[in-house]
Parts: structure tokens; C-alpha cells; sequence
């Protein structure tokens, strides 16, 4: 069996950087943008997929454009949900309660937010849906978070200390089966 390669790009800087952007819909900076295409360019992706955030589409779609690629838009590969703290900065969130979805974002999730479960059960459903060819997914630092715990086994604790900042590429062989399984290849800032 022959793997392929899984390419998991997160967005570029966002125009309102600092804050919590789960859901909020801030689009990117020109330059983040630029970033984004500068990394695919080197990864040879026969597949282009984003998230349905602004963030991520607008990037894939410039990537489309560059490389002659059709972009499909999947929001399984969204940023988790803050609840109420979405669109907020760090510093206006209450620190206890922050600390504790930190140190468990299953059992303390925002107030309306999304469960690391729930997170995870969503994107474990968009890898499963791939199909066997080079893919670049371009996407959220969450998302990347919760592939890496379903494809590579990282516990949730040790997953978040994960630096990802915008426009990392980290990439992945991914041999599909009954649980796919999968090697990190290279993360690239």
C-alpha cells in the first residue's frame, strides 16, 4: 500500500490578529496571503481544500489561482467554536476559566463554545473523506491540533504546546485503511 501526502497549512495573518477567531470570520492580510501561496508552492498538491472561513478560502483561493488548482471548501476544517469569547482578545477572557479550557478544552469549553470532542469528531469525518492523492488542507491551528491527535496519536494535553504560528506547513504521509495512520514529514514556519 502506497501512502500520500497530507499538507496542512494554517492561514496567514489575520487583519485583526490578537484576538480568539473560531468562528469569527476576519479575513487575512495581504501578506498573510502571500505567505500561504509561498508554502504551497512548494509542496506539489494535486488537491486544494480550505476551511469556509474568509481566512482560509480567500489564501486557497489564491493558491487555486496560482497553481491552477480547483479549490473545494469543506467547514469541517474550521477553527473550534470560542462560544462567547469568539472574536474577544485573550486578556478580556476571565483567567481562570480560560486556564482551565486550556488544561481541559473537553470538560471546560467556552460558554456556548465547542467541545475538543466535538472538534475532533468533525475533522476525524473530513480526513476520512479524503481522497488518496497529494492534498493541501488550508486551515485553522485547532484543526491541525485535531489531526495530528487522529492521525498521529498525539494526546490532547501535549498537542497544545504545539507552536503554530500563521502560515506553518506541516506535512504529513498518510496511509489510508480501516483507522488511517499517518508520519509527520516536515513543519515548515
Amino acid at each position: 500500500m502506497t501512502g500520500f501526502a497530507l499538507h496542512l497549512l494554517r492561514h496567514g495573518a489575520p487583519e485583526r490578529p490578537g484576538l480568539l477567531l473560531g468562528r469569527t470570520d476576519s479575513a487575512p492580510t495581504m501578506e498573510g496571503i502571500a505567505a500561504c501561496v509561498a508554502q504551497a508552492r512548494t509542496v506539489g498538491a494535486e488537491r486544494l481544500i480550505a476551511s469556509d472561513l474568509r481566512r482560509c478560502r480567500l489564501a486557497g483561493e489564491a493558491i487555486g489561482a496560482v497553481l491552477g488548482r480547483p479549490l473545494a471548501v469543506d467547514p469541517r476544517w474550521r477553527e473550534i467554536d470560542f462560544g462567547a469569547w469568539d472574536g474577544r482578545a485573550a486578556e478580556e477572557i476571565d483567567r481562570e476559566a480560560m486556564a482551565r479550557f486550556w488544561d481541559d478544552p473537553d470538560a471546560n469549553p467556552p460558554p456556548g463554545g465547542e467541545r475538543w470532542s466535538a472538534l475532533v469528531a468533525r475533522v476525524s469525518r473530513a480526513v476520512a473523506g479524503l481522497e488518496p492523492a497529494p492534498t493541501l488542507v488550508v486551515t485553522h491551528g485547532s484543526a491541525i491540533r485535531a489531526a495530528l491527535h487522529i492521525l498521529c496519536g498525539f494526546e490532547r494535553r501535549p498537542i497544545w504546546s504545539f507552536d503554530l504560528p500563521y502560515g506553518v506547513l506541516v506535512s504529513l504521509r498518510l496511509w489510508p485503511g480501516d483507522a488511517p495512520v499517518a508520519q509527520i514529514t516536515g513543519l515548515r514556519p
